[in-house]
């Protein structure tokens, strides 16, 4: 009885302060509702069907797994850890009531790994109806993959690039098909450095990430020049900006004051599930099968960066990455 007293008291002597603490609420809710950006409403089955996701075993990969098993697919968790692959497979498992989910060891910092994991695919698989390359490092220090490539585009881009090539049999195979790359609205800021591809002379990890994540725009667009007439699709995507692992580099090189101010407005991002929403909008929505090469955003088509519609430029990239990759 006291609370209401005390509560009704408040509310009498500071209605302003009722009032701006109501409307900052229903802001900060509208905000939010904003961030969560848009969702995919597609019931599409995938009953009969294989799905294979590069690093499912965290972030909007693992959410995407979840989706994609509840609709009845085979999913297929391509990681590098594989402790922590295992444990994501059976919550996977548990969450989505199907247990048709196997793991499988993936290095895209190797070539070698990629190539084997491709070699264990084509081996043991009879189809592979939607590869979603997800996997990705953001604005780490400036390291190098087992095959000498700086990073991030090695990672990001040339493993991918690489492991889409080896299974492109058994996508056409299994016609018709998609390939789903995740990108990120970061391709706006990049550019192709491709007198210095490996950033050696001026490495900056926000100018190479942004580097990588064009390339994977470029790279959906050659593919579906490519794939004209074989039943395969391809899609890139950015999937908002989410509280993932994926910062894990990039938040500890934001100077103290910054992350003071933006700690409490975290909460407002994308959540993993709200993150996955468009990466899960091109695996499976029916409307977008005789689309290809395009960008999406909030499942929806968007506009890419006008130098992620340079024709010459995909053309140009797909042949340095086939030769740094020893494709012929």
């Amino acid at each position: 009885m006291r609370i209401i007293t005390a509560t009704s008291t408040f509310v009498s002597q500071y209605p302003k302060t009722i009032a701006v603490i109501t409307v900052t609420g229903l802001g900060l809710f509208g905000v939010k509702k904003w961030m969560a950006g848009g969702v995919c409403r597609s019931k599409a089955r995938l009953d009969g069907k294989t799905v294979l996701i590069t690093g499912g075993n965290t972030g909007i990969g693992k959410e995407t797994a979840v989706d994609l098993a509840r609709r009845g697919a085979r999913v297929i968790l391509a990681c590098r850890d594989m402790d922590r692959a295992n444990k994501a497979a059976e919550d996977v498992k548990k969450r989505s009531g199907n247990d048709n989910v196997v793991v499988k060891m993936l290095d895209l910092a190797s070539l070698q790994s990629v190539r084997e994991m491709a070699k264990d695919i084509l081996a043991s698989e009879e189809r592979l109806d939607v590869l979603i390359n997800n996997a990705g490092v953001m604005s780490c220090p400036q390291w190098k993959t087992k095959d000498g490539f700086e990073m991030q585009f090695g990672v990001n881009h040339l493993g991918h690039f690489l492991l889409t090539n080896c299974l492109l049999d058994l996508l056409k195979k299994s016609a018709p098909s998609r390939i789903v790359n995740v990108s990120s609205l970061a391709h706006e800021r990049g550019q192709i450095y491709f007198d210095d591809i490996n950033q050696e002379e001026d490495y900056k990890p926000r100018k190479s990430y942004a580097q990588s994540k064009l390339a994977n725009v470029l790279f959906t667009r050659e593919l579906a020049n490519k794939l004209q007439g074989t039943g395969v699709t391809t899609y890139s995507l950015h999937p908002g900006v989410i509280r993932t692992e994926l910062g894990r580099h990039f938040w500890p090189t934001i100077p103290l004051w910054r992350r003071v101010v933006f700690t409490p407005l975290i909460y407002l991002i994308k959540t993993p599930t709200e993150g996955a929403q468009t990466t899960i909008y091109c695996a499976v929505e029916e409307s977008l099968k005789e689309q290809s090469g395009l960008y999406y955003s909030d499942c929806a088509p968007k506009t890419a960066a006008p130098q992620a519609l340079d024709d010459e430029a995909a053309k140009k990239l797909w042949d340095l990455s086939a030769s740094m990759v020893g494709l012929p």
